[in-house]
């Protein structure tokens, strides 16, 4: 019988969230999670797979979890559900589930296979069939008929056992805290099948499925008591919440009245200090969402919208449902129902056929957008996606010279935004008190904080992880704003 458990975790903050929900699950179990000096009994995997870099460092994960000799070994997340081929695993021990739905059973049966013992079943992403809630999603297909434990053969030729169909339904709990985390992560949809030429997620991740809004509340209420003031919404396609997919020219109209219902509810939750959204399309942002935001103070003045190139023959070869002018658009409108927002982005650079013009343009955009932050990504061709059929492809020392002009442009754009508020004051949510402790303000920058207003004073106040904390913003440097904290 196992006792112990260690959860490894990579990728984006879907799978953050649902590592937490495995460790709940877990502990609900009877487990417990080993600190770092013991050797756990169970390590869950939860595997990415956006990248040939994230594969491959899932497969590290992997092989250094069978370094430390667990009684099992369980991968998880979106590797498995795309090419099991590219897993590298030794022993057998390691226990694949390419259908997320077999997760909790698997475990359940690792941990104790004399049991028997009834679990209540969570289904937390039942749509909702009420009048006023978001419309219900499509009926799931059945998964094809595989037995247990079926032995498959990665590229090490070692054995892999991979669960399929196990007897018991049931899903992931929904969370009642974010451990070790002061901002907690709530996923409210998930699954995409739009198809942008570059991502494997509609592969990984193709049933587009909600939360109903009552479950959001009550885990948002949740996650309040125990202690949380900042709570991210997330999904995979947050945009097409309340819809059963990604395509919007398939949706009744072509706006989404869902996402400003759900999140002017979530944002009247009691006690809930800020909130952000995850990333967003450009058409997401609506007026029906800006006004929410406008009408409610513990919403942060915080957007992120998914760029990826300023050149619109890109983004066509990249199938972005958008064009540079409608991006442009977008941003103004936020400028125009916010005061002074953070808006965020990616961008990919060394795009199949990507020219020096286009790269010029994306240059130019980024620096008319005056973004916040860019958080910049080298084009990497992933097998099963149709960009990685596409050419010309971009020799790999343009794509490094191009990534270095934009990750230069990126800190020059953030310390000019960062300057505007030189002299004010802001919330700030602590999340580390190591030396001096330091948190996000409400557009998102860093800040340091400091006792006195001179900069060269090293003692730190004492502010605790999870407080919000009023300073006066005094300095720039080269990566945050230092401030005093008044009544810290």
């Amino acid at each position: 019988m196992l006792h112990s458990f260690a959860i490894l975790t990579l990728g984006c903050k879907v799978n953050r969230y649902e590592s937490q929900q495995i460790r709940q699950f877990l502990e609900s179990l009877g487990l417990t999670q080993a600190d770092s000096a013991q050797r756990p009994q169970l390590v869950v995997i939860n595997t990415c797979c956006v990248t040939h870099i994230a594969s491959a460092k899932s497969r590290h994960l992997i092989r250094q979890a069978q370094n430390h000799d667990p009684e099992a070994v369980v991968i998880c997340g979106c590797l498995p559900t795309v090419e099991t081929d590219e897993l590298h695993a030794v022993g057998e021990n390691v226990h694949v589930v390419r259908n997320r739905c077999d997760l909790p059973a698997t475990l359940r049966r690792l941990i104790d296979t004399e049991s028997g013992l009834p679990n209540p079943i969570h289904r937390v992403w039942e749509p909702s069939t009420a009048p006023d809630a978001a419309p219900p999603g499509p009926a799931q297909p059945e998964s094809p008929r595989h037995p247990t434990d079926t032995v498959i053969r990665p590229e090490s030729d070692a054995k892999v056992k991979c669960e399929r169909d196990l007897d018991e339904s049931e899903e992931l709990p929904p969370l009642v805290s974010f451990r070790n985390q002061t901002r907690a992560f709530l996923k409210v949809q998930d699954g995409c099948d739009a198809f942008c030429s570059y991502c494997i997620i509609p592969t990984a991740r193709p049933d587009v499925r909600f939360k109903k809004v009552e479950e959001v509340h009550a885990e948002a209420a949740a996650l309040v008591a125990a202690g949380h003031k900042e709570i991210v919404l997330t999904g995979v396609h947050l945009g097409s919440y309340g819809q059963t997919t990604a395509r919007r020219h398939k949706w009744e109209t072509p706006h989404n009245r869902h996402l400003p219902g759900l999140l002017d509810g979530v944002a009247q939750v009691p006690g809930l200090a800020r909130i952000r959204l995850s990333s967003l399309d450009p058409a997401d942002v609506t007026e029906a969402l800006l006004d929410v935001f406008r009408s409610h103070s513990n919403l942060m003045p915080h957007l992120h919208l998914s760029l990826q190139s300023g050149s619109d023959a890109v983004l066509r070869r990249m199938a972005r449902p958008y064009t540079v002018d409608e991006f442009r658009a977008k941003v103004a409108l936020i400028r125009r129902y916010l005061d002074r927002p953070a808006v965020t982005t990616d961008i990919i650079v060394g795009f199949p056929g990507e020219t020096d013009a286009d790269f010029e343009k994306t240059v130019a955009l980024a620096q008319e957008m005056a973004f916040a932050k860019m958080h910049i990504f080298v084009f990497s061709a992933r097998k099963g996606t149709a960009a990685a059929r596409l050419q010309p492809k971009v020799p790999a020392e343009i794509k490094k010279a191009r990534s270095q002009i934009l990750r230069d442009l990126d800190l020059t754009l953030q310390r000019d935004f960062r300057a505007q508020f030189l002299g004010e004051t802001a919330q700030i949510l602590i999340e580390t008190t190591n030396g001096h402790p330091s948190g996000r303000a409400e557009r998102y920058f860093e800040v340091q904080i400091v006792r006195r207003s001179d900069a060269s004073h090293k003692s730190a106040p004492s502010c605790s992880a999870g407080e919000i904390v009023t300073a006066r913003l005094q300095e720039n440097t080269a990566d945050s704003l230092l401030a005093t904290a008044l009544g810290c």
